[in-house]
This record gives structure tokens, sequence and C-alpha cells, in this order.
């Protein structure tokens, strides 16, 4: 069944794909992995050093083009849709980010992939957390892009501020009210959350939008805010137990958001945690600076693994 959404998707996406999302090399692999109880899709390409790319709300793997096609010339790169979202299926349950770590674990077993670095935005620095608080001797290196991760630092703080209504949206009509009123819905997110909104270009968010509108979609993005107050409670637990990552972090926020208070929050989580502030962006650090951000994220990589 996902495959020909996959199929239908791509047909009705194409023209959007070649203006706003940057596609990825042509010799990456697209394929459905069978995956902790549900199936992941996922594109992979290149030689190399491991490196898993973990998307977050509003978007959906397709965001990481850029880096791909960079990331390749020397890295075997992977790209999942999330549980729920993009490509990926869409079951009942298991949206706490714990779960979603094991969904990483699943398919780097897949693939036959041992240690990995990983680099994750918004809801992806969720699952990247869980991902790696459960398995550090398999993490080489972090990369945490512009969102708090529940339960860590100043979480508590963080869920008031009004900007981040959202996290709490809910009750029974959420998804009537937003049905066939995705990119409405979207928009406020791409405006909002951006420098500029223009960055955030047409073509994406129609690429997005129809994404988002697919049967399902929107009811697994609400469960992936609804399993907050979880992720707060398992991440504790990680703290509690495992303390602190030791492996090397960059903390990556937008100077028109998180910017600097991203590092504070990821040192609340981390030993080792390099701070880098992308001028001219908002949130969507990969759509409004992608040079920039792609330039700090290739930096780090390239630093020799301790």
């Amino acid at each position: 069944m996902m495959r020909i959404l996959a199929a239908a998707v791509g047909l009705s996406l194409a023209s959007a794909a070649t203006a706003g999302i940057v596609p990825f090399p042509a010799g990456f692999k697209v394929e459905d992995i069978a995956a902790n109880g549900t199936t992941i899709h996922i594109r992979s390409g290149g030689k190399g050093p491991a490196v898993v790319l973990l998307h977050g709300y509003g978007e959906t793997g397709d965001m990481w083009g850029a880096l791909a096609v960079d990331l390749a010339r020397d890295h075997r790169v992977v790209v999942p849709d999330l549980r729920g979202l993009g490509l990926s299926a869409r079951p009942p349950g298991g949206y706490d980010k714990k779960t979603q770590g094991a969904d990483v674990t699943a398919v780097l077993d897949a693939l036959k992939i041992g240690k990995v670095d990983v680099v994750a935005h918004d809801i992806g620095n969720m699952v990247a957390y869980a991902f790696a608080a459960e398995n550090p001797s398999r993490v080489t290196r972090l990369v945490l892009m512009d969102a708090p991760v529940p339960g860590i630092g100043p979480w508590e703080e963080i869920l008031k501020n009004p900007l981040l209504w959202h996290f709490r949206f809910g009750g029974p009509d959420m998804e009537r009210l937003v049905a066939r009123r995705e990119r409405i819905y979207l928009d406020r997110f791409w405006n909002d959350f951006s420098a500029d909104p223009k960055h955030f270009d047409e073509a994406s968010r129609q690429h997005y939008a129809a994404l988002y509108a697919l049967p399902g979609a929107m009811h697994s993005g609400f469960a992936q805010f609804a399993a907050f107050d979880q992720d707060a409670i398992d991440n504790k637990a990680f703290l509690a137990t495992g303390g602190k990552l030791t492996m090397p972090v960059l903390a990556i926020g937008g100077a028109a958001s998180f910017g600097e208070t991203m590092a504070t929050v990821v040192r609340f989580a981390a030993t080792d945690v390099q701070g880098a502030v992308i001028a001219g962006s908002g949130h969507w650090l990969m759509e409004e600076q992608p040079t920039a951000t792609v330039a700090a994220i290739r930096a780090f990589l390239d630093k020799p693994a301790r």
C-alpha cells in the first residue's frame, strides 16, 4: 500500500520536487523497510561512514536533499521518514520518541550499519536523543537543530511560550478542524517560525501540504505531539540511569529562533556540546539558509572522531 502511495505522490509532486525540494542524488535507493513493527520509508546512498538524517514536523525526509547531496560524496547517507509521516506507514501507536528511536535502530540493523553520525531537526531531535541515549556507543557524533527535547533542561518553561501553542493542541475535533485545510494549518508554522516566510518557497509548501493531506497523516502528526508527556518521562529516566551523552554534539539554532539557547538546552543532556547560530534563519534552517547550515554540519562531521 505504501509503495502505491509513494508512486502516486511522486507523480503528483514531480513539478514541485524540481523547483523547491532539492532532489536526492540519482544513485540513491528508495525503499520501505520493515522495522520495529511498522514500515519505514527511506532513501539511502553514498559510500563511507554512515550518517542518518532525521526530519521534523511540517516536513519529511525530503528536507535533507541539499545536505544529502553534499554528504554522499564521502558518507553513506540514510534518510527515513519518521513513523506515521511522509511515506512511512501510519500505525495506531508508537509515537513516543523512545519507540521511534527503536525504529531507527531497526532500520540501521536491516541495512547492516553499525556506528553512525546522526543529524536531526525539530521532532527529529527528540527521536535522535532517544536513539543516542539507548545506543551511546553506536553514535559517533550528534547534530541537533533548533528544537527542545521533552523533559530536558527548561522544558516546562519552554512549554509556556505562546508560539508553541501547537504542542498542546488537542481534543476530539482537532482533526476535523484541519481536514482539507492542511495547507492553512501548516502555513502558520512555516510563516511564524521563519525569519522571512519567503524563504520557505511555494513549491516546498505544496509538496509538504500534499504529503500531510494523505490519509492518516495529520492524525499521526498530532500523535507526535501527544506523546510529549511520555517523552519527558522517558528522557528524565535516560538521564537518571545513563547520565549525559558523551559523544560530541553540535547544537544549531536559527538566529531568529532558538539561537544560542539551543546549545544551552542541549548542555543539560550532553557533556561535549558545541554551539552554532545560523544568521538570517528562523526555525527552517535547511530552507532559509541551506548553504550556511550544510557548511556548519559538514565542518562538524569532518572533525576526526575521538
